[in-house]
């Protein structure tokens, strides 16, 4: 709808971590005039808002210092209510509903495209359900900030830009209620009080902020996590000391808002969905990974590429960008790395700025196909708003195509294509997992779906080598050395199960994964009962700690 309109589109990409950096790059953009109103009437006449506003649209951002309370959930409709009924508590007035109201009215008033950010201290556990509702109303919601009340945002008041000209209009002509007659339009309007009445309003708001302000203390002092830690947090800094976080700053992801990882099916069925945050040095992560030569250059072409179209729109917006799409397929056996890489994936494309967020939901058939006509669609657009800013990854997508012509996962691979060349799910990429010869067969017999994932990276079994390298990793992270008698008897085990391996079947990364914990189980008890006291016994694995495990064997073919 705005996709002209470069600074809402900028906007309505923000989350929780971008926010400030992005209000506080508009107070130096040259061509965005901003101001701060102490309340604009008559639905935002008790909060803070700031417009924005360029040549051609404006921007209406709105603070909602309410403090952090679970009671602040939205429970909306379809349609934004003024109200909002909740069990057990008092019904109050909308403030998205608030907000949207005054962005209708300023786009009546002034003629233009209006978008609004509602930027809130309140916890909205089923935002993510939410999101399209609000869109559709032209605002947007940034939930559960910290400290709201602390924050600075500059503004620029350039009298050379004529785009001032909008915020001169709103001031010269006070906004009207769009729905003067509804009583909870009434609530939010402004109340004349005499000065006796003001003054014991300040007085009331001077014991709220104080209340306030020692229920956060207590609530900061009894985190148990240090990443919760407001205050050694660099985007809760003052104006002066906000510093960009580095890739090694443990608290990366603090402010973001992910989703809880639970869907549900239909009302007697609830799916639970594993969510992967995405890490702070993703280049590295990469990099330490053994093999893998081909996706690494693949994978570093792509970020590449994002990021010069990137560049490219910041210094040419009205330029032609290449086409890049993230939907992957990943093509490989178990243990091979693919939900590793997905990982990294999720975590380089934040990076770009690809991605909003850059977190991985893992899903698969059972995430879709549930008990009752009509789950797939369910849980489609369910998995997909969780996955928005960042990763959905769907491992061993081929079993969505049984060759039973009645098999509900037949619906999946086609709908989520269906939802997905909406031009709105951008913020999002799709990675389809499994098998390479089956995965195959999935995009021949899905038109349009080779199309729409470009980009292959294939994972190759590792080799002989590969797997020993990533054994010496593996112990290294405990500490463990083998003796040379052991490493000789290991190599040999290794080398024994990887010659008569099943290839259907071989577990790569993993097979080595089993087998070290075989030998640390077996280590552990035979420390125990020798009642080592040595540092560099219990830390040496001996040739009686090395114990192999089963591997599945190929089956013999019957017959001619």
């Amino acid at each position: 709808m705005w996709k002209e309109y470069r600074l809402i589109n900028d906007f309505k990409k923000q989350t929780l971590k971008t926010i400030w950096k992005h209000l506080d790059a508009m107070a130096v953009n040259y061509a965005v005039y901003s101001s701060h109103l102490k309340g604009l009437a008559p639905y935002l006449t008790d909060f803070d808002v700031y417009l924005y506003c360029d040549n051609s649209s404006m921007v209406v951002v709105c603070l909602d210092c309410c403090g952090h309370c679970e009671e602040q959930t939205y429970e909306e409709s379809e349609t934004l209510s003024p109200l909002i009924l909740i069990d057990g508590h008092d019904p109050r007035v909308s403030k998205v509903w608030k907000l949207a109201q005054t962005v209708r009215s300023i786009g009546n008033q002034l003629m233009i495209p209006v978008y609004g950010v509602l930027i809130t201290e309140a916890d909205i556990t089923n935002a993510y359900e939410l999101y399209k509702m609000w869109d559709s109303n032209n605002v947007t919601v940034i939930d559960y900030m910290k400290r709201l009340k602390s924050r600075k945002i500059r503004v620029n008041e350039d009298e050379d830009l004529a785009c001032k000209s909008y915020v001169y209009a709103l001031n010269e002509t006070p906004l009207q209620a769009l729905d003067a007659d509804c009583p909870e339009a009434e609530i939010s309007l402004p109340i004349e009080t005499n000065q006796e009445e003001a003054s014991e309003s300040d007085d009331d708001e001077f014991e709220k902020l104080l209340n306030e302000f020692f229920n956060n203390e207590s609530k900061d002092s009894s985190e148990k996590h240090t990443e919760e830690d407001q205050d050694t947090d660099p985007e809760y800094s003052s104006e002066e000391s906000n510093l960009e976080p580095t890739e090694d700053d443990t608290t990366f992801n603090d402010d973001t808002n992910f989703p809880s990882g639970e869907i549900e099916q239909n009302q007697n069925l609830s799916v639970k969905v594993e969510i992967l945050r995405p890490i702070p040095n993703p280049r590295e992560e990469l990099d330490k990974l053994v093999g893998c030569s081909e996706i690494k250059h693949r994978m570093d072409e792509l970020v590449k590429l994002t990021c010069y179209n990137k560049m490219m729109h910041e210094l040419c917006p009205t330029g032609k960008q290449h086409a890049v799409s993230l939907h992957s397929l990943f093509l490989g056996r178990p243990g091979t790395g693919k939900t590793t890489v997905c990982k990294i994936y999720g975590s380089l494309l934040r990076q770009a700025g690809a991605l909003s967020k850059g977190h991985v939901v893992v899903c698969d058939r059972g995430t879709f196909i549930g008990t009752l006509w009509g789950d797939e669609e369910r849980s489609a657009r369910q998995v997909l708003e969780m996955a928005k800013g960042g990763v959905l990854m769907i491992d061993e997508a081929y079993l969505l195509n049984s060759s039973n012509p009645h098999d509900p996962g037949k619906m999946v691979i086609p709908l989520l294509m269906n939802i997905l060349a909406d031009k709105s799910q951008r913020d999002i990429a799709v990675v389809l997992c499994g098998y390479k010869e089956p995965m195959q067969k999935l995009i021949d017999l899905n038109p349009g779906l080779q199309s729409r994932f470009p980009n292959k990276f294939e994972f190759p079994d590792f080799t002989i080598d590969e797997l020993l390298e990533i054994t010496k990793l593996r112990i290294k992270e405990y500490n463990y050395t083998f003796t040379t008698e052991a490493w000789k008897k290991y190599v040999s085990i290794l080398l024994s199960a990887y010659q008569t391996r099943d290839p259907q079947t071989w577990g790569n990364a993993r097979y080595i994964g089993n087998q070290l914990e075989r030998i640390y189980i077996q280590h552990a008890s035979r420390c125990v009962k020798q009642q080592s006291n040595g540092k560099s016994m219990l830390f040496s694995l001996t040739p009686e700690d090395i114990v192999p495990i089963e591997v599945p064997r190929p089956k013999n073919k019957i017959g001619f």
